[in-house]
């Protein structure tokens, strides 16, 4: 099939490398504005306009949610079908309808209807999901509300991070999206409503969500940082300042103390108490300062064990 192709994140580039590949044809590509990065302020362009450019296909790059010149772009390109993953911007109905079987198929990162939203693989990870996956939909004005194609199942591992989960969905969520797109050119793809009553959110994240409490529990504390990782992190506010939690380990402890209490300093971390057990910090990133291992943080700060962190 002839495709329009909508992607920014590197998490849409697998898919937009499997459709051609697979044989069917990106006619023209649709993604974010290049962006300045570093102290030079060096204009850089999404992985997904270097993957077009080098495969000579013709790129836009509207400011904002694509509009009419877009969308007549689009329909002129001959596109059949729009393909949309990790784009970042609302889609019209003149834009989801300009190719011409009229709708546009995502790849959303969840088992819809669960977690639909902007940050679903953290939410899955948050939440202590044992499986997480992909699902293939077809685009609506709802956000992630569409009739679903197809959905492959992914197990999450307990040393999982947001980044690594993501890394594998991409790849498995650029095979389904293949056997989609070659139902549809055979015309044999059906898609089934999702049921409402199922319907869980997985809102943007943000910088403010980093902020955590060794209130709750252990299990919880090292879910989150998980989820969190490599963006927004997990931080404590400490009278010593803030403090980076890059890697931890959950602990069933039958040993008391008030949340933050120090109950041991091994060769790899700290322990602490947590609202419900502890929590093992083997990593960690004092404000203004790089990484470090727990051990080495609580020798720079001479703390010892029945001290609050």
């Amino acid at each position: 099939m002839r495709f329009a192709f909508f992607g920014s994140d590197v998490f849409a580039l697998p898919t937009l490398v499997a459709l051609a590949e697979a044989g069917h044809e990106p006619v023209c590509v649709l993604t974010n504005p290049d962006r300045r990065r570093g102290r030079s302020k060096t204009l850089h362009p999404t992985p997904i306009k270097e993957e077009a450019l080098r495969r000579e296909v013709p790129v836009l790059q509207p400011a904002g949610r694509p509009g009419r010149e877009e969308a007549e772009a689009i329909t002129a390109s001959g596109a059949e079908l729009g393909v949309v993953v990790a784009y970042g911007q609302f889609l019209t109905k003149r834009v989801r309808e300009a190719a011409s079987l009229g709708y546009s198929i995502n790849l959303h990162g969840s088992l819809l209807p669960r977690w639909r939203g902007a940050a679903p693989v953290a939410y899955s990870l948050r939440a202590g999901d044992a499986v997480t996956g992909v699902s293939v939909q077809k685009v609506e004005k709802r956000m992630d509300a569409g009739d679903v194609f197809a959905s492959r199942e992914l197990p999450i591992g307990p040393e999982d991070t947001r980044g690594a989960l993501r890394d594998r969905l991409s790849e498995l969520g650029a095979e389904l999206m293949v056997e989609v797109v070659n139902s549809i050119a055979a015309g044999q793809a059906q898609a089934t409503p999702q049921d409402e009553s199922q319907v869980t959110l997985a809102t943007k994240l943000s910088k403010e969500d980093s902020l955590l409490s060794l209130d709750s529990s252990a299990a919880e504390l090292d879910r989150t940082i998980r989820a969190f990782t490599p963006w927004p992190g997990g931080r404590l506010e400490l009278e010593a300042g803030a403090l980076g939690l890059l890697r931890v380990r959950p602990l069933e402890t039958s040993e008391g103390g008030a949340p933050g209490t120090i109950l041991e300093i091994g060769a790899e971390g700290i322990t602490v108490a947590t609202g419900e057990g502890a929590l093992e910090l083997l990593e960690v990133k004092p404000a203004g300062k790089r990484g470090m291992s727990g051990r080495a943080y609580a020798n720079g700060r001479r703390l010892s064990a029945g001290d609050t962190l």
